[in-house]
């Protein structure tokens, strides 16, 4: 199975909803998603859980966590989020940065915005890899 890591600043975002994207759309015999941030927040951004919500996908259990060694261990791909020079280095691993703004403070409409801007770029990577649930 492959591992994929998201990872933004605080964890508390565009992390987050990449991978509970990624954890809707992937087959799980495949692949699985795991988010975290450098220096992570306390909580997931309100604005960003509301979008989610609004869609179905319901963030109040996550919780935004420290990228480390050992949770990327293993991993094949983390993705990188607008984290700059932040951004981890992982020996080893592949890294695809998606430049995508900070939801964080967003006015509602932008934050919409930016998650589906998420969903398009993780469909895309689940079919480029053929980790999709539906096949493709």
């Amino acid at each position: 199975m492959d591992r994929v890591i998201f990872a933004c600043r605080h964890n508390a975002g565009r992390s987050q909803m990449a991978a509970a994207f990624f954890r809707q759309l992937a087959d799980p015999t495949k692949a699985e998603a795991v988010s975290a941030g450098t220096t992570p927040g306390d909580r997931v951004h309100p604005e960003v859980a509301a979008v989610m919500g609004e869609i179905g996908v319901d963030l109040s259990g996550a919780r935004p966590q420290l990228l480390t060694r050992d949770l990327a261990s293993g991993a094949r791909l983390l993705v990188t989020m607008g984290c700059g020079e932040e951004c981890p280095y992982v020996p080893g691993v592949e890294v695809l940065d998606w430049p995508l703004e900070d939801p964080k403070g967003k006015p509602v409409e932008r934050v919409r915005e930016i998650r589906d801007e998420i969903r398009t770029l993780v469909v895309d990577l689940l079919r480029r890899n053929s980790w999709s649930a539906d096949g493709r």
